[in-house]
């Protein structure tokens, strides 16, 4: 193991239950809940550095996941929370079944800078609502290990939610590799994603454990596994410093 002073400080407690409660009721409840809620592991990585299979790994060990991008995919379904929002904002991107046309939604924003933050201002409120929701479900189960799956952790500000970050990360070729194997993936549409995300340099110095998937499954099952043992063995100090499990 390698440590090395990073940020400091626990990431803010799950705020509510969703559902039809009152903010008020559901701040209180979450205040009560803060001493004893699990102890929530990011889990990021930049297209193609094999998050999705880090994150179904997780639930392989029995740990629950919260995936940012599935409920990106529910609110914009059939009677999805931010339909009627983005409809409002974006006319023309619905798919004719009451649900948004994600193709036609990202032609729209990408390349407009201005049109992608206002479709976050109305994505990321309602994702954040599932995602404390899904905190406080598993805090009253007294779970002790939740991940949050997300893919813009860091350009978020979402790593202040979490106790530890961790990294997905493999050599760009590969990333390269697997995304252009993607149907409908060019290289220009790669390079333009990749422009929009967070650069891997920040992303390693900030992140608490690194996780290679370029090694092949095996040695990414062994790295998930170190860091959710440690936890289990002891107490981590929150964002205390940065962890090797490959090491």
């Amino acid at each position: 193991m390698v440590w090395r002073g990073a940020h400091g400080g626990r990431g803010p407690a799950p705020r509510g239950l969703g559902g039809g409660m009152s903010l008020a009721l559901q701040e209180r409840l979450a205040r009560r809940a803060r001493g004893r809620r699990p102890w929530v592991l990011g889990l990021t990585g930049s297209i193609g550095m094999g998050k999705t299979t880090a994150a179904r790994m997780a639930r392989c060990r029995g740990v629950p996941v919260h995936n940012a991008d599935a409920t990106v995919h529910q609110v914009l379904a059939p009677g999805g929370a931010a339909v009627a929002a983005v409809l409002a904002a974006f006319p023309g991107v619905g798919d004719g079944q009451g649900g948004i046309d994600r193709r036609a939604l990202g032609a729209r924003v990408f390349g407009d800078p201005e049109a992608l933050r206002r479709l976050e201002g109305l994505l990321h409120p309602r994702v954040r609502a599932v995602e404390r929701a899904f905190l406080a479900r598993h805090t009253r189960e007294r779970r002790r290990v939740v991940v949050l799956d997300v893919p813009l952790l860091f350009e978020t500000g979402g790593e202040r939610r979490c106790d530890w970050v961790a990294v997905v990360w493999a050599p760009p070729f590969l990333r390269a590799q697997r995304v252009l194997a993607r149907p409908g993936l060019t290289r220009e549409r790669l390079h333009q994603i990749i422009g929009l995300q967070t650069r891997e340099p920040y992303k390693k110095l900030h992140a608490d454990a690194l996780l290679p998937s370029g090694l092949g499954r095996e040695p990414a099952w062994r790295a998930l596994g170190r860091v959710l043992r440690a936890k289990q063995r002891r107490s981590l100090a929150p964002r205390a410093g940065r962890f090797y499990p490959h090491a």
